[in-house]
């Protein structure tokens, strides 16, 4: 089999890996925290026939090698952390990290998950929780019924305004968490990430302090998705694609020339 073939195969295999990862990224340019990715490719090993520096004669050297690639293969998907902009909904459980961090939110089985998506709401409970699974938000803070209004602090003290009180009550206080290498939190869908060994274990803090960014009450973060820069891509991407597809139906008319006359 000829090898153009084999390495060609690859070459369309990563860049369907490709297509896939800005799709993803288009799909989510509406998803409130939500983080591009993308995709990382190395080539694959060489077949070395003849190795650089190897002795051509008793007194000369080869200046070069004769090294065969196998082809290319993406490596990994890698998030972008990026700072998304501001959307502004004056909504009292609307909150924005403005900087790095991320809230902590507390899964069914009892362990921990991390968002930058600052979409809350109260539960029957009064309890702070996500919008779309009922997830509390860590460490727990639950507001009052009579309740008049909200107020979440830049450095994540939570106050509430009670019927027939002059002064703001404090319930709680939302903390942020941050870790040396965010690239390597695990995706697991509902705009929640969760740690592994690559990630270092969360550094929780107050919001504003040791690098952590301070909240924003009423406003949200967008996604960090550049829909132009994304099309430009896919444009790339299908390109390399059509040519490794060039690749093969060339070799495919070279193979068949030579059945033909052999």
């Amino acid at each position: 089999m000829h090898p153009a073939l084999w390495i060609s195969k690859t070459g369309l295999d990563a860049q369907q890996t490709n297509v896939a990862t800005i799709s993803n990224n288009l799909a989510n340019a509406s998803t409130i925290g939500f983080k591009k990715s993308r995709a990382i490719f190395e080539d694959l090993l060489y077949q070395n026939i003849n190795q650089p520096g190897a002795n051509a004669t008793q007194n000369t050297k080869l200046p070069s090698g004769l090294m065969i690639g196998a082809g290319a293969k993406v490596a990994a998907i890698q998030k972008n952390f990026s700072q998304g902009n501001v959307l502004t909904t004056k909504n009292s459980l609307d909150i924005m990290i403005d900087g790095n961090g991320f809230f902590e939110i507390e899964m069914p089985d009892g362990s921990s998950g991390y968002t930058r998506n600052g979409q809350f709401q109260l539960n029957e409970d009064g309890i702070i929780v996500t919008p779309g699974s009922g997830y509390a938000l860590m460490p727990q803070i639950q507001i009052p019924n009579d309740a008049l209004s909200i107020s979440v602090g830049s450095e994540g003290e939570v106050s509430v305004r009670l019927a027939g009180q002059i002064e703001n009550q404090v319930v709680g206080q939302i903390n942020v968490n941050g870790f040396v290498n965010p690239s390597g939190l695990e995706p697991m869908g509902e705009n929640l990430y969760t740690e592994t060994g690559s990630s270092g274990a969360p550094l929780q803090g107050v919001p504003g302090g040791d690098g952590l960014g301070f909240l924003r009450q009423g406003m949200l973060e967008t996604s960090n998705v550049n829909v132009t820069e994304e099309l430009v891509n896919l444009i790339e991407s299908q390109r390399i694609y059509e040519m490794n597809s060039k690749v093969i139906s060339a070799v495919d008319e070279m193979l068949s020339y030579v059945s033909q006359q052999l």
